[in-house]
């Protein structure tokens, strides 16, 4: 299973919980386990989030293969000035 790790700003969705394992073969298939395990976390991971797949930055993820030792990071967006 791909452990997939979300940042702090999700814990209101995720009860506190900062990494998980999910079996999934692509993103959106990940995506879809972590909304049926966290009810409405989907739609906030689907905007705006950026994608890491083990430490690459994925520009189109939602297809993007998903291996069982791979690591995903949900990096939300960096803002300041």
């Amino acid at each position: 299973m791909a452990t997939v790790i979300l940042p702090a700003r999700f814990s209101d969705w995720t009860g506190g919980v900062e990494h998980v394992d999910v079996d999934a073969r692509d993103v959106r298939q990940l995506i879809r386990a972590l909304d049926e395990r966290f009810p409405g976390l989907g739609e906030k991971l689907r905007d705006g989030v950026a994608i890491a797949i083990d430490g690459e930055i994925i520009n189109d993820p939602l297809l993007e293969p998903v291996e069982p030792d791979s690591e995903v990071h949900f990096l939300p967006p960096i803002s300041g000035g």
